[in-house]
């Protein structure tokens, strides 16, 4: 309940000016994350474009792949390790891609085709495009959750808390504007009185 006093002014006062001042650091924050989700949107359809194209050309390997007398071409292509780290953007933490570490290829060159490590090249091409896209989409997920977030908060100071703030300062200025020209009122009346009484 708003109590209609100058301490509760002072107190509304005090809280419309911190959110007018805040506002302004959430609407820029706001800004910067929506810029990221539109960057890593438009790095995401170059990704994925790129792991397209790789995939097409491996496909074209694909009945080389199958051949049993070459060495597990595939084994050489499945990641060991996938190196990311995290950096700090409009107060997310966002992965970075850094790269993907493969098996070594220990195979006997001479007892296999030669077209054997363009293909291991090519489906660690594929590999390193997928994990870029798995990367990429990671980083959009996190950066979309906390402009949700931050969406929330600006609306909540913009639609809420500062008209709420702005609307009780009123009040309670016009009950105290009552208060002082019912006090003027009195007094005058009281005044009155007396030089009548005299």
């Amino acid at each position: 309940m708003l109590k209609l006093t100058k301490n509760e002014l002072r107190t509304q006062q005090t809280r419309l000016s911190l959110f007018e001042k805040y506002l302004p650091t959430l609407q820029l924050k706001k800004a910067m994350l929506q810029f990221e989700v539109n960057a890593v949107s438009a790095e995401l359809i170059t990704l994925r474009a790129e792991f397209t194209s790789v995939k097409e050309t491996v496909e074209n390997f694909s009945p080389l792949l199958l051949d049993k007398s070459t060495c597990d071409m595939l084994h050489y292509a499945d990641p060991v390790h996938v190196k990311k780290h995290y950096e700090n953007i409009a107060g997310v933490e966002i992965p970075i891609f850094d790269e993907v570490v493969f098996r070594e290829t220990d195979y006997f060159f001479f007892d296999t085709p030669v077209w054997t490590d363009r293909a291991i090249e090519l489906l660690r091409e594929m590999v390193v495009a997928r994990e870029k896209v798995t990367i990429a989409e990671e980083k959009k997920r996190a950066l979309e959750k906390e402009l949700r977030e931050v969406s929330i908060r600006v609306n909540l100071f913009e639609k809420v808390l500062i008209p709420r703030s702005q609307e009780n300062i009123k009040k309670i200025r016009i009950f105290l504007g009552d208060q002082q020209l019912a006090a003027v009122a009195q007094a005058k009346v009281a005044k009155a009185k007396l030089r009548d009484a005299v």
